[in-house]
């Protein structure tokens, strides 16, 4: 029992833990986005998707007449960053150019991203057996 005027000690405050998530993911796509210029762009980012991001297509006249057409809508939301790209030059109509390869990668990245939080792959080596893991991103010569 306390007797008064005796202190219990304070308790002891647990500090909070700040945790950081990741909202974006650069790239390199396979080939790479040709503009009218000429000029090819590689390097890109894509966001987090909002709910926002995955309910507005479905109001789109061009989704309605083709649901297959809500992944160019989605991607043109979500890519940050093409090359020199930035915000509002990256449209429905700059992904529906895109190489049917670019275009597979980025559905595979925004899965990866939206699903799994990260574009890491573990992979085994064929020859020695050996796991690792890859960044499924790419980023340097070779990688995809």
């Amino acid at each position: 029992m306390v007797e008064q005027g005796d202190m219990l000690p304070a308790p002891e405050r647990a500090t909070p833990v700040v945790e950081r998530m990741q909202t974006e993911f650069d790239f390199v796509l396979p080939r790479g986005y040709l503009d009218g210029a000429g000029t090819v762009h590689r390097n890109g980012t894509m966001r987090l998707a909002t709910a926002r991001d995955e309910l507005l297509p479905l109001h789109d006249d061009r989704v309605r007449e083709n649901p297959q057409y809500l992944s160019v809508v989605l991607l043109a939301r979500v890519l940050t960053r093409l090359g020199t790209l930035e915000g509002d030059s990256i449209h429905a109509g700059v992904v529906e150019n895109l190489f049917a390869s670019d275009l597979a990668f980025l559905q595979d990245l925004y899965r990866r991203v939206n699903s799994e939080g990260h574009t890491m792959a573990t992979v085994t080596c064929p020859a020695c057996r050996e796991r690792f893991a890859v960044d499924l991103a790419g980023g340097r010569l070779g990688e995809s």
